[in-house]
């Protein structure tokens, strides 16, 4: 762990120190959307930082005076290792002065920023890869001798969600209109969603694309993944209900998802990968690893609402998946599916074990039977107008974390529906 000489890297508790350097996308009043470092409390310029030379010769074709980093994405993993290890120098302790001074002009305070959705989102899948939410989502519908689909242990499911509704944390989530069954009525209702939820997830970022008609090994994979976010993937559990036979989820998860915007990279998590799962089922081979893919990152859930504290209601980590990044992406293009940069892979609902581990509200409630307590004194059982739903992660090394910063949401009122 090297340290750097932006002094608030160095404090064990901020999400950025040297060994992150997680990308994402700035502006200010006076500046258009450039891509960006976090590093401290600070955001380097990857553009003025390229422009003045300090990213070696090739960096001027990566894209970094555009306001997506695709365009890097897209470079490979020997653009991304040389620009990574070029900013770790950069903005190590020691670096010479001359280039502190080199820099300083291309440096902004991160809390004098706005940020933006960090990369222009090409397709959104969303698997349901955690075992324990599997289970649980199943014994709610099913009962809990039917939990599991039988297809489930075998390969990592999944549906094509909207990217054009993927958002950067602080966007607000308009309470979605739609179609729901009302208990004891023949006829659906219409209106707005009344069980509205979070989903705790994590996302994979894809980087290098692939040809129609192509496939993937897990150790090709490996190749294509830039990054992860934090992510959300909001549902409407009354509206998903009504409408998710026989074809899953369609309105009740289009209408907003929610990732940070810092994407960490492989690099900066490389040692916080772990064994997967321990299986009753052999996978196929195509989806057989050889190497530790499971990554060790805790993701907690804070509860906002005007006049109370926030309150920690869910607290989780990416050990508790059932299938890896690579895994997810292999399935995906194991059938031909030209992958895109800029596709966006959704982990699924995030559960462990315990009640407090359960990602999402109707785990927590238990399909809306049970009221969930916050310490905050409030109750709730969904999402009401007016919440604020935030997640934090991290991976906690030894006296610093590799964090992603904040991924939230404030569900707003519907609209009103024209009655005439």
């Amino acid at each position: 762990m090297r340290n750097s000489w932006i002094d608030a890297a160095n404090h064990p508790a901020n999400d950025f120190p040297l060994a992150n350097l997680p990308y994402g996308v700035f502006s200010q009043p006076d500046r258009l959307p450039h891509c960006c470092v976090a590093i401290g409390d600070q955001v380097l310029d990857l553009a003025e930082a390229a422009e003045e030379g300090l990213l070696g010769e090739t960096a001027s074709s990566y894209g970094f005076n555009e306001g997506a980093l695709n365009t890097f994405m897209a470079q490979g993993q020997r653009a991304w290792d040389d620009i990574r290890q070029r900013l770790t120098e950069l903005l190590s302790i020691d670096a010479s002065p001359e280039l502190h001074t080199s820099l300083a002009k291309a440096m902004f305070p991160l809390d004098a920023v706005r940020l933006h959705l960090p990369f222009k989102v090409a397709g959104y899948t969303d698997f349901y890869a955690g075992r324990q939410h599997a289970f649980n989502s199943g014994s709610i519908l099913r009962g809990p001798e039917n939990a599991l689909t039988p297809n489930w242990p075998h390969m990592p499911i999944a549906y094509n969600g909207r990217a054009s509704t993927v958002v950067v944390s602080g966007t607000p989530i308009r309470r979605p209109l739609g179609q729901y069954r009302v208990e004891g009525q023949d006829k659906p209702a219409f209106g707005p969603c009344r069980r509205l939820d979070l989903e705790v997830e994590f996302g994979t970022v894809i980087g290098l694309p692939t040809e129609h008609g192509s496939v993937l090994t897990i150790e090709e994979a490996e190749k294509h993944i830039f990054g992860y976010v934090l992510l959300n993937d909001w549902s409407a559990r009354d509206i998903q209900r009504w409408e998710g036979q026989p074809l899953g989820p369609f309105q009740a998860k289009a209408f907003g998802t929610t990732i940070s915007p810092w994407i960490v990279t492989k690099a900066a998590l490389e040692g916080f990968r772990i064994p997967g799962p321990d299986r009753d089922v052999p996978l196929l081979p195509y989806l057989q690893e050889r190497s530790e893919n499971f990554l060790d990152v805790n993701i907690e859930a804070w509860h906002e609402a005007e006049g109370a504290v926030p309150s920690r209601f869910i607290s989780t980590n990416t050990r508790y998946l059932y299938y890896s990044p690579q895994q997810l992406l292999t399935h995906h293009a194991v059938c031909g599916c030209r992958m895109e940069t800029g596709d966006l892979l959704g982990s699924g609902t995030i559960s462990g074990p315990e009640r407090h581990q359960f990602g999402c509200l109707m785990e927590q409630s238990w399909g809306g039977r049970d009221k969930v307590s916050l310490d905050n004194g409030l109750e709730r059982i969904f999402l009401e107008d007016g919440d604020s739903v935030r997640l934090s992660g991290w991976a906690q090394g030894d006296g610093y974390r590799i964090g992603f910063g904040s991924c939230e949401g404030k569900i707003l009122p519907a609209p009103i529906w024209p009655t005439e």
